[in-house]
């Protein structure tokens, strides 16, 4: 059985405005080409609309508008990261995914104070490896409870077939 210090944490780390994130492989279903998105009115601005995978109607975030940052056209390179994100499925528009990495406890440090005050709830640490660093995310803080309301809402009016998870 491994140690308290040789327990690592797998995560899946894409790319983003040319930074690194990275989310726990065990909250990752799949990750799929960007696909066309129905758009729904009323929803924030960085809900993009919602997908059926399968027969699943999945909320899409595009992550550059939710963290505030310049928008990118889509490229053959974006992705869908479909993850749990709480009590709900979502899917992830990011510029690119990259690879899956190991990280030990002693890699991964908090979030410093001067990012914490800057409404960064939804950052968990910050990992380092080698000259990189990685900025992981808590995907249960990303959306508020207004949004996770509406989201969980929608895919429940949405799905075809009245079909649970």
């Amino acid at each position: 059985m491994p140690t308290a210090q040789s327990t690592s944490q797998q995560l899946v780390v894409f790319d983003l405005a040319n930074e690194e994130y990275g989310i726990a492989i065990t909250q990752v279903q799949e990750i799929i080409r960007h696909s066309d998105i129905t758009r729904i009115p009323g929803m924030p601005n960085f809900i993009e609309g919602v997908i059926n995978l399968r027969g699943r109607i999945i909320p899409v975030i595009d992550l550059r508008k939710r963290f505030g940052l310049d928008l990118k056209a889509v490229s053959e390179e974006t992705r869908i990261v479909v993850a749990d994100a709480g009590d709900q499925t979502i899917g992830l528009v990011v510029d690119s995914v990259s690879e899956v990495i190991n990280l030990t406890k002693d890699q991964i440090d908090p979030i410093p104070p001067t990012i914490s005050a800057i409404d960064a709830d939804y950052l968990s640490g910050v990992g380092k490896l080698e000259k990189r660093i990685v900025v992981l995310l808590d995907l249960a803080k990303l959306l508020g409870d207004l949004e996770r309301a509406a989201l969980l809402e929608l895919s429940k009016k949405e799905k075809p077939g009245g079909h649970g998870e």
